[in-house]
């Protein structure tokens, strides 16, 4: 695995737990980067009353209109030569830059239902469809940096076959083990990031993003 694969799936699967953490904390259960999840809350919601579900009925729709538009934009740029992982660092960085700006407008967020609290929630999401769009259409050869289930699953395959005497499997766990560490890390990291700075904590992703677009070479 190339140093440069590490460096992007170590940031981005950080990234996507931090933001994944401090969102599910800060916007009433909501999952913004694994938003299957949110599947879940939606299901207790059948036998327990959950007044914030429309939010979480609301993010499945805007997940797949980003997707949409991140597909349409790195086709675009595909057939005008543009810098493809860069310019979807950026979109997403935008997004995130929104979202921090949506939250600033909605403080105090007290109640899911309010406007604001939504726009920032659908922003947020918005941001992380990007990542796993172009995490698939840009990154597929590299570990899933959203969704860690599939990577431990596998990691734990190549662990069972490194120890049976597989060459290749141990390859295989150090591409995977960097992200999912990542991702536990970025998970701790923003629930601390909430406590202490509150929405203010997207800042670090922000930064994160703008790194990984000035580094990135195509």
């Amino acid at each position: 695995m190339e140093r440069g694969d590490i460096k992007q799936g170590v940031t981005l699967g950080f990234l996507a737990g931090y933001v994944d953490t401090l969102g599910f904390i800060g916007l009433f259960g909501l999952f913004t980067a694994h938003v299957t999840g949110n599947f879940v809350l939606i299901g207790r919601s059948v036998v327990q009353a959950a007044p914030e579900i429309f939010l979480k009925l609301l993010v499945f729709p805007v997940f797949m209109l980003f997707v949409a538009i991140a597909r349409l934009l790195i086709l675009r740029w595909q057939r005008s030569g543009g810098k493809q992982l860069r310019n979807s660092f950026l979109t997403q960085l935008l997004l995130m830059v929104a979202t921090v700006a949506c939250a600033w407008l909605a403080a105090p967020i007290v109640s899911a239902d309010a406007p604001l609290s939504m726009a920032t929630g659908m922003l947020c999401a918005g941001a992380m469809a990007v990542q796993n769009a172009y995490g698939k259409l840009l990154l597929g050869k590299s570990a899933a940096t959203t969704v860690m289930t599939g990577n431990v699953t596998q990691l734990v395959i190549d662990l069972v076959d490194s120890a049976r005497g597989d060459p290749e499997a141990m390859g295989r766990c150090k591409k995977l083990a960097w992200p999912v560490l990542a991702f536990a890390l970025g998970c701790m990291g923003g629930a601390l990031a909430f406590v202490a700075v509150g929405f203010n904590g997207l800042l670090l992703p922000c930064a994160l993003l703008l790194w990984l677009a000035m580094a990135a070479v195509d």
